[in-house]
C-alpha cells in the first residue's frame, strides 16, 4: 500500500473517532440531566399526590361513617314513626296522645248510640264503634299528615335555593335556616323553626336532622340530611351540592305531577266504581226500603252483606294499589 495513502486513511480514522467521542461526550450530558430532570418531577409529582390520595380517602371514610349512622338512626326511629304521637307531629297537630284516645273513645260511643237508636243489631253496633273508635280517627290523622307532607314537599325545593344563595353570599348555614323559618310559609317555616330552636338549644345538627326526619319522613327530608351530615362529616362544596339536590326534587316533583296526570283517569274509575253499591243501596232506599230490609233482617242477606262488604274491600285495595305509584 502507498504509505501516503496509508497516512490519509489513519488521520481520517482518527478524525472520526475523535468527532465521536466529542459527540458521545457532548450529548451524555444533556440526556443525563433531562433524566434526572425527569425523576426529580416524577418524584416530586408522587409526594404531591400520596397526600391528595390520602386525603380523599379520608373523605370517602368520613362519608360511609356518616352514612351508616344516619341509616343506624332511622332504623332506631322507626317505632316513633308510626306511633300516635309521631303521627300527631307528623300532621303538625299539638294535641297530646291522650286527647287522641279521649276523641276516638267519644266518637266510638257517639256512633254505636246512633246504631242502637237506628235498631242495628249488637254485631252491627259493635263493628259500628270499632271503625269510628279506631278506623276513623286514624283516617282522617293519615288525610291531614299526607296532606301536609304534599304541601311540604312542594316547599322544599324552594326553601333550599334560600340556602344555597345564603351560602354563596357568605351567610352561614344557621342564618340560612333562620331565614327560611322566618320569611317562608307554613309546614316549611313550622319545621326549620324547630330546627332552628333546637340548634339554640345546643342540639347537635345529626340529632336535630334525625327529629327533622321524624316529622317529616319523607326521601327527600332524608336527602337534605344526608347532604348536610356528608358536608359536616366530610367537607365540600355546600352551595353546589345542595343545588344539585334542588334540581333532583323539582325534577321528582314534576315526575309526580305527571304520574298524577297520566293516572287521574284510572282513579277517578276506581272512584266511581268503589261508590255504585252505596249510591244503589241509597237509592233503593228511597223507592223500595221493603225491597232492601230483607238484607239486614235475615240471616242470609246479613250474610250476603258481609261477602259484599268484603268483596268491595278487597276491589277497592286492588285498585288502589293499581293506580298509587311510588318512587
Amino acid at each position: 500500500m502507498d504509505p501516503t495513502i496509508a497516512s490519509l486513511a489513519t488521520g481520517a480514522l482518527a478524525f472520526l473517532a475523535v468527532v465521536g467521542a466529542g459527540f458521545a461526550f457532548a450529548g451524555g450530558q444533556p440526556s443525563s440531566g433531562r433524566a434526572a430532570k425527569r425523576a426529580q418531577r416524577v418524584y416530586q409529582s408522587g409526594k404531591t399526590k400520596a397526600p391528595a390520595e390520602d386525603q380523599q380517602a379520608k373523605r370517602r371514610a368520613a362519608t360511609a361513617d356518616a352514612l351508616k349512622q344516619l341509616a343506624e338512626k332511622q332504623r332506631s326511629s322507626r317505632a316513633r314513626l308510626v306511633s300516635i304521637k309521631g303521627r300527631l307531629a307528623q300532621a303538625g297537630l299539638e294535641t297530646t296522645e291522650t286527647t287522641f284516645w279521649l276523641a276516638s273513645g267519644a266518637a266510638a260511643l257517639m256512633f254505636a248510640v246512633v246504631a242502637l237508636v237506628l235498631g242495628a243489631p249488637p254485631l252491627a253496633i259493635l263493628g259500628a264503634a270499632v271503625v269510628a273508635g279506631l278506623g276513623l280517627p286514624r283516617w282522617v290523622l293519615g288525610f291531614l299528615t299526607s296532606a301536609r307532607q304534599k304541601k311540604f314537599t312542594s316547599q322544599l325545593a324552594e326553601g333550599i335555593d334560600i340556602i344555597v344563595r345564603g351560602v354563596k353570599s357568605g351567610l352561614p348555614l344557621n342564618q340560612c335556616l333562620q331565614i327560611i323559618a322566618k320569611e317562608s310559609p307554613a309546614p316549611l317555616s313550622t319545621e326549620f323553626q324547630r330546627i332552628c330552636d333546637a340548634q339554640a338549644m345546643g342540639v347537635p345538627l345529626d340529632q336535630n336532622l334525625q327529629r327533622f326526619y321524624e316529622n317529616m319522613p319523607l326521601s327527600e327530608v332524608n336527602f337534605f340530611n344526608i347532604v348536610l351530615i356528608i358536608q359536616q362529616k366530610a367537607g365540600g362544596n355546600l352551595a353546589e351540592a345542595l343545588g344539585n339536590l334542588s334540581a333532583v326534587l323539582r325534577a321528582r316533583k314534576l315526575l309526580r305531577e305527571k304520574i298524577g296526570a297520566l293516572s287521574a283517569e284510572a282513579k277517578m274509575s276506581a272512584m266511581i266504581i268503589g261508590a255504585m253499591p252505596f249510591v244503589v243501596a241509597a237509592m233503593l232506599a228511597v223507592i223500595r226500603p221493603d225491597y232492601l230490609m230483607l238484607l239486614p233482617s235475615t240471616d242470609t242477606g246479613r250474610i250476603v252483606l258481609m261477602a259484599c262488604a268484603c268483596s268491595l274491600g278487597l276491589g277497592i285495595w286492588i285498585m288502589r294499589n293499581m293506580i298509587n305509584f311510588k318512587f
